[in-house]
């Protein structure tokens, strides 16, 4: 569950690492409008990385719910 959500984090990050190091490395020597596109959208991906990273799956227990077995529950 956490791996899942890690692997994800950092493929998006890699993805964004990798749109702009190309884009100032190489595209720009072509169009820079599309360098600037390019890094545009690298922009919004550390965030979008953030909310996948930290987002919880169904299979997640989260810190304030109380185990399955403490039958803390109504009945």
């Amino acid at each position: 569950m956490y791996a899942r959500r890690r692997r994800r984090y950092f493929t998006l990050m890699a993805i964004c690492l990798a749109l702009f190091i190309s884009a100032w490395a190489f595209v720009r020597l072509w169009s820079v409008p599309a360098a600037i596109g390019m890094c545009v959208v690298a922009m919004v991906i550390p965030p979008l990385a953030a909310i996948v990273g930290n987002r919880r799956e169904s299979d997640d227990r989260w810190w304030d719910e109380p185990p399955d077995d403490e039958g803390g529950g109504a009945p």
